[in-house]
């Protein structure tokens, strides 16, 4: 029994195992030479809760002007992206007022994830 529990991870290998030694003499190991460029997975699933929680508070704690200046600035709900500038010139006010409400609404939404 054990022979067939042996072979059953015989051919698994340790990412800590050592694989070699480098010029200095000291050892390689296989984590050290493997690169990735995926997130790992709790970092993927934390981004995914803080955009739902986003999502949720937009729609919920900020007043229409708000969300609607957040949504045409960061092109949110697959929306495009415009400049303060452009904001402006749409909703007839100007830049600096446009740049406060964004602010503002920045600020509240903050408060949910410190």
């Amino acid at each position: 029994m054990m022979l067939r529990a042996k072979k059953k991870t015989s051919k698994e290998i340790s990412l800590y195992e050592p694989i070699g030694t480098d010029r200095e003499g000291n050892e390689i190991q296989l984590f050290d030479i493997i690169e990735t460029s995926d997130d790992d997975a709790q970092a993927k699933i934390t981004l995914k809760d803080d955009i739902k929680v986003l999502y949720e508070k937009v729609s919920s704690e900020l007043s229409s002007r708000e969300r609607l200046v957040l949504k045409m600035r960061y092109g949110l709900y697959n929306g495009e992206e415009y400049t303060q500038r452009e904001i402006a010139e749409q909703l007839g006010i100007s830049r600096s007022y446009v740049s406060r409400i964004e602010k503002s609404a920045i600020e509240k939404l903050r408060a949910f994830f410190t």
